[in-house]
């Protein structure tokens, strides 16, 4: 289910019988739960359910929907084991959520996806796979029958997600080049990213990722610029209008971007490169303005 970029998509994985249940991964952002909840209800079988949620990682925009699918459908939920306790204990300090000032309603999580395990599903044997980069708890899952790759944010038609782990200080771009040699090796036929319509050109789509990287890994600073951007287009998409104080009050105290202009901007000030930030995505027309009012793109 292709969604937009406040919510990843949703991959539902259907079973052998209703009985056995359907497979969801991912489950978009918390806002969008009604929304998610409503797609879910229409994809299913007849007298299907969903006995499992799968997540590729912990992102808002992946994981947002958990609690409103597990208590609709009474099911478990998987996660990748790196945050495992974070999430468990729900220790805001250590998740991504207050760092990026987005929200992500609790949950509990019921196992976790092992790199190199498998997880099943009807006939199918779904790999799961290690990814970091984008995040460093990230994975992947591909079914060898049909090679068909879930890719999460790991790539994309043209490009990748954020490499978080850059934003910290933390070297991860390489990281970023072997899960890319991951996917090359395994050809898939047919790639459903975590945001955007599946594709088939394998090879162009990895093309265009190590071009990208390559550029992010020559001018970090280019990174770190397009990391901030994204990130205030995402709080518009959520709270679709702002005053232009509100928002600039909103991104100095947000943690992330104050990290990253202390990083990589602190030549000016931090309120001059914010207002200077929301100016440029006015100009590019990611956000647009009217008067003291700023809206997301298309409202």
């Amino acid at each position: 289910m292709e969604r937009g970029w406040l919510s990843s998509n949703n991959i539902l994985l259907h079973g052998a019988t209703a009985e056995e249940g359907a497979v969801l991964v991912d489950t978009g952002y918390a806002s969008h739960s009604a929304q998610t909840l409503a797609l879910i209800a229409n994809a299913l079988r007849p007298r299907q359910g969903v006995r499992l949620i799968v997540n590729t990682h912990l992102h808002s925009d992946h994981c947002g929907g958990n609690h409103a699918v597990s208590e609709r459908y009474d099911c478990p939920i998987l996660i990748p084991p790196g945050e495992f306790s974070a999430i468990a204990k729900w220790d805001e300090s250590a998740l991504s959520y207050v760092a990026t000032g987005q929200q992500c309603e609790q949950f509990s999580p019921g196992g976790k996806l092992i790199p190199g395990d498998t997880l099943p599903q009807g006939s199918l044997e779904w790999q799961i796979h290690a990814a970091p980069g984008h995040d460093p708890h990230s994975i992947i899952l591909f079914e060898p029958e049909s090679r068909t790759l879930i890719s999460a944010d790991a790539l994309w038609e043209r490009g990748f997600g954020i490499v978080f782990p850059e934003l910290d200080g933390d070297c991860a771009f390489a990281e970023v080049e072997s899960t890319l040699a991951v996917i090359e090796d395994l050809q898939p036929k047919l790639v459903i990213p975590g945001h955007g319509a599946p594709f088939q050109d394998l090879q162009t789509a990895l093309n265009s990722a190590r071009e990208r990287l390559e550029y992010f890994r020559r001018k970090p600073e280019r990174h770190a610029l397009h990391a901030v951007r994204a990130l205030t287009v995402f709080h518009m998409l959520e709270v679709r209008q702002s005053s232009l104080d509100e928002l600039l009050t909103w991104l100095q105290k947000t943690p992330i971007f104050i990290s990253t202009w202390q990083s990589f901007f602190c030549s000016t000030t931090l309120n001059v490169w914010t207002n200077q930030l929301l100016q440029e995505l006015v100009r590019a027309g990611a956000l647009r303005q009217d008067s003291n009012t700023i809206y997301a793109r298309g409202v």
